[in-house]
């Protein structure tokens, strides 16, 4: 039997994607399993809020592995590049490092270089995205999201195309989610589609790192601070 919530449990936050300051990032709410087993996933992570929460088993020490589901405020996602990022990046903080996280699409396969946290993972594996390429990048700020009233949408245009930099704001109200500010699922799909590695600076400052692999696979990074935990 499960319920619709969970009066009483602690939900870690980390902010993942910031600038090197370690500003700005897209909030991630991190539930551990053992804590919300009888409660309905779906109805907690509306309730919290935030573009996605994870519910994440305790990570098997033997082979490195841990399993983990994904849930928008309405809808359960079989990747996303931010929360797998950020647990990654959080299961290292807690002393618990493991080298692949175990999501319904798939193995993605995480690790940290340099203070960057990375996932690699099949840009299939990501939502699909209408894409909408701006030639005026500084065109991007003046959108507004009551201009995408459903769908999912990313918006993007070069900054500074030899170098890989793009600027990015993202739209899904199919998810629950009126606007993204760090979006790696996006990122990692945009990387497909131009087949080469990007910068891209995404809503009011977050910054994503992508490498594009021949053989299908891409990796998206980022940098992952801790934010403060909430209790719902």
């Amino acid at each position: 039997m499960t319920v619709p919530e969970s009066d009483g449990a602690q939900i870690e936050v980390v902010r993942v994607f910031t600038d090197p300051a370690g500003r700005f990032g897209n909030p991630l709410g991190i539930a551990r399993y053992s804590a919300v087993e009888n409660a309905d996933h779906q109805a907690l992570a509306a309730r919290v809020g935030f573009s996605e929460t994870v519910v994440v088993h305790d990570p098997d020490p033997a082979t490195e592995r841990v399993k983990m589901r994904i849930y928008t405020p309405k809808v359960e996602l079989p990747f996303a590049g931010h929360p797998s990022v950020g647990t990654a990046w959080w299961l290292n903080d807690q002393r618990h490092p493991v080298k692949i996280i175990d999501v319904p699409a798939g193995p993605v396969e995480v690790a940290t270089t340099d203070g960057i946290t990375w996932a690699r993972a099949r840009a299939e594996w990501a939502p699909n995205f209408e894409f909408h390429q701006f030639e005026d990048a500084a065109a991007i700020a003046t959108l507004d999201p009551a201009d995408f009233p459903e769908g999912k949408h990313y918006c993007w245009g070069w900054t500074d195309e030899p170098r890989g930099a793009v600027r990015a704001r993202m739209f899904a109200p199919a998810m629950g989610v009126p606007e993204d500010q760090a979006t790696g699922a996006a990122a990692i799909r945009l990387t497909a589609l131009l087949t080469r590695g990007l910068n891209i600076t995404q809503g009011e400052g977050s910054q994503i790192f992508t490498e594009w692999d021949s053989d299908g696979w891409a990796r998206v990074g980022g940098r992952v601070v801790a934010d403060h935990p909430i209790v719902v």
